[in-house]
């Protein structure tokens, strides 16, 4: 916070591919958003069928939950891309970041800091968006959404977890890692791929994708405690 304030850039709404197609404008960056709904309601079903007192299994789901948001935010703001759509894909992505730190630092650090952080992590990446929409100024955003990116590995290598499989939450963010690079490439990889997909729509796949591995691990891990 101590940088020069960060203004959201006009050209951010202008994006590679803005064929539509059956009515739906910008289809593919639409349509690619349903892939972060199958994610979500499959990590919504698995955490529900938790018992009752797993550790962060509120914060798990209410990370799912995000996702889940995240593809009628992002749908909606694709369908009509400007400043005022895109609090909504936000919105459910900075909360969907958010839950998940807390998780992370519930499960390797303290099970009762979900209980303690799980709301003011919440009303912190709210409050990120709703500063960015009435200030024009991105620097909270950036921080809530990139923070968690870069703690994720610090917590595995300094705290033990009681479940296994956890390696693959370090394969999820490399894929989502790459993601980024193809929202940055947007241009590029439409170009590459002869206008067949640009590179946000493919980062809308390969967002899926890291969080389909971060499902994959919470489903398949077993209780090293016993």
């Amino acid at each position: 916070m101590a940088l020069p304030p960060i203004a959201q850039d006009p050209a951010y709404h202008d994006f590679a591919d803005h064929r539509g197609l059956i009515g739906i404008p910008n289809f593919l960056n639409v349509v690619t958003n349903l892939a972060f709904l199958a994610v979500g309601i499959a990590g919504i079903v698995l955490c529900m069928r938790w018992r009752e007192g797993t550790v962060a299994r509120l914060a798990w789901t209410t990370c799912f939950i995000g996702v889940a948001l995240v593809a009628l935010g992002s749908a909606y703001y694709h369908y009509a891309p400007d400043n005022g759509s895109l609090v909504w894909d936000r919105l459910p992505m900075s909360c969907g970041f958010m839950a998940l730190t807390v998780a992370m630092l519930s499960e390797h650090v303290n099970p009762r800091l979900e209980k303690h952080l799980l709301a003011p992590a919440l009303a912190l990446g709210i409050a990120s968006v709703i500063y960015w929409h009435y200030t024009d100024d991105l620097r909270l955003y950036v921080l809530v959404q990139f923070l968690p990116l870069l703690l994720l590995p610090v917590i595995q290598f300094l705290y033990k977890c009681p479940y296994s499989d956890r390696g693959l939450l370090l394969l999820a963010l490399a894929i989502y890692a790459l993601s980024k690079l193809a929202e940055h490439f947007d241009t590029a990889v439409f170009a590459t791929t002869g206008n067949i997909v640009s590179g946000h729509s493919l980062k809308h796949l390969l967002a899926a994708a890291a969080l389909l591995v971060v499902y994959w691990m919470l489903r398949r891990r077993a209780n090293l405690t016993g």
